[in-house]
């Protein structure tokens, strides 16, 4: 999604012409903000309600923004977008804690069998090491796509008044998070760069083509040559690989402080 936005040079109040059209202006960055975030929640999550979330992230960002920093307004109402929203499905509680501690098993799994072979582990791998048969560890697969890759919680802290915080959400350069855990983040954005370079192929590819090109998974398919279904599949095992190289980082070092 390549377009030009509005920049405002002074700061806009709420329920000006100016603000009331940046807002029109910047509707279309809510929905592609909340339709990337959909496409790893469970159906009975509204598209609606996250882009309702998501024009109040726009309005805070409006009300907020200091044209005097050294910041675009569009990066900071992208964090502000994205952040409401994300409090918004935090405040539902849509992961159970099993579904999150089955994706921690599961990327846990990829890792100690990549660890051991020097290579990607198949869904046959995984799914022996995890004690399953190759059908529940693709249900399982299913369900672990609305995990998030990590949260801050997994680095050894919280976000602002310690609620849980997603790792990417970081990552994109909150304003709220304190020096110290950007520091960590850094460590961790390095390895996620060298993870990324170890994945297969196509999972690379993909990776690539939606957080770096911000392609949808529909226009990857077209990409790809595959079905919009067989793409999510993909994502998902990208992440399961990626989260658990960063849980094995995490753990080394944990054992070095100790």
């Amino acid at each position: 999604m390549k377009k030009a936005y509005s920049e405002p040079t002074v700061g806009i109040r709420i329920g000006t012409p100016e603000a009331d059209k940046l807002i029109m202006e910047y509707t279309p960055l809510i929905k592609f903000i909340a339709q990337r975030i959909a496409v790893r929640l469970p159906p009975h999550i509204e598209l609606d309600d996250l882009m309702s979330a998501g024009v109040m992230g726009l309005i805070d960002s409006i009300t907020k923004f200091d044209p005097t920093k050294d910041t675009q307004f569009k990066t900071y109402a992208e964090i502000r977008i994205r952040g409401a929203i994300l409090d918004e499905l935090r405040a539902l509680d849509w992961v159970p804690r099993s579904v999150r501690q089955r994706a921690t098993e599961m990327a846990q799994a990829y890792a100690a069998v990549e660890q051991r072979s020097g290579r990607a582990a198949t869904d046959e791998e995984v799914a022996k090491e995890m004690g399953l048969s190759l059908e529940d560890f693709h249900k399982q697969m299913g369900n672990a796509k609305s995990a998030p890759l990590l949260s801050i919680e997994d680095l050894g802290g919280t976000g602002k008044d310690g609620e849980k915080r997603d790792i990417m959400e970081i990552i994109a350069g909150s304003p709220d998070t304190d020096p110290q855990m950007l520091a960590r983040v850094n460590e961790v954005r390095e390895i996620i760069g060298r993870a990324i370079d170890q994945l297969p192929e196509k999972e690379r590819l993909l990776v690539s083509l939606y957080y770096y090109e911000e392609l949808t998974m529909k226009e990857i398919g077209e990409v790809l040559g595959i079905t919009e279904s067989r793409v999510s599949q993909l994502h998902t095992r990208a992440v399961m690989r990626l989260r658990g190289k960063l849980l094995k980082f995490i753990h080394s070092d944990e054992d070095l402080r100790e």
